[in-house]
């Protein structure tokens, strides 16, 4: 099975998390329990996270609460489903 954002390769779900770090003005977002291996800076402040295996597992937003605003959250076209 291949690996997808949100889903173990074991096939078992996922949730998606978002850890704000005051201290650092950073926000996290944890994509998988995977454990990070490798960190690449592909703009200024965002940093992606990757798993051994390649697989994105995290992004880190430095600065978060200059370039987003923090006092809300949105979700889209989130498919929600009744397992």
């Amino acid at each position: 099975m291949p690996f997808q954002i949100g889903t173990s390769p074991q096939g078992k779900e996922e949730s998606v998390k978002l850890h704000y770090y005051e201290e650092t003005d950073s926000l996290y977002i944890d994509l998988s329990h995977r454990v990070s291996v490798d960190s690449r800076e592909v703009v200024p402040g965002v940093i992606l996270d990757f798993d051994e295996e390649g697989h994105l597992v995290g992004i880190d937003i430095d600065n978060a609460s200059k370039v987003l605003d923090l006092t809300k959250l949105e979700t889209e076209s989130v498919p929600i489903s009744g397992k």
